[in-house]
């Protein structure tokens, strides 16, 4: 009588234990990866924390860096507005006509000024 084939699996056949099904059945990290590997693990976990970190630090400070640009902007036209008033207010036919305006009797002189010396 022919045999059949046998269908029971044999225990010390090698498995096919492929990274999908370790995966599948939740031993893909065992806690003796962790363990062999806590200090790898840690210096990861710190690097990815300080890039974090610095990463937030350089977005909040670019914000801060445009935000003072913009002011900058604004306070340099202010400063030419201011500096033209100035400006236009010191003329001489400005002055002359605030002078009338506010008729304080004061004219102006003709001649230059000159210098008196004392000879001994």
């Amino acid at each position: 009588m022919p045999t059949a084939p046998q269908t029971t699996a044999n225990p010390d056949a090698p498995k096919h234990d492929t990274w999908l099904l370790r995966a599948l059945h939740g031993r893909l990290l065992s806690a003796d990866f962790f363990a062999k590997n806590w200090v790898t693990i840690l210096t990861i976990m710190v690097m990815f924390l300080v890039y974090i970190t610095n990463k937030y630090q350089c977005q909040t400070r670019m914000e801060t860096i445009q935000s003072l640009q913009r002011r900058l902007e604004i306070v340099e036209t202010e400063r030419v507005l201011q500096h033209s008033v100035y400006m236009s207010r010191i003329r001489e036919s400005a002055m002359r006509e605030l002078v009338d305006t506010m008729h304080l009797g004061l004219s102006i002189q003709e001649r230059p000024p000159f210098k008196i010396s004392y000879d001994r």
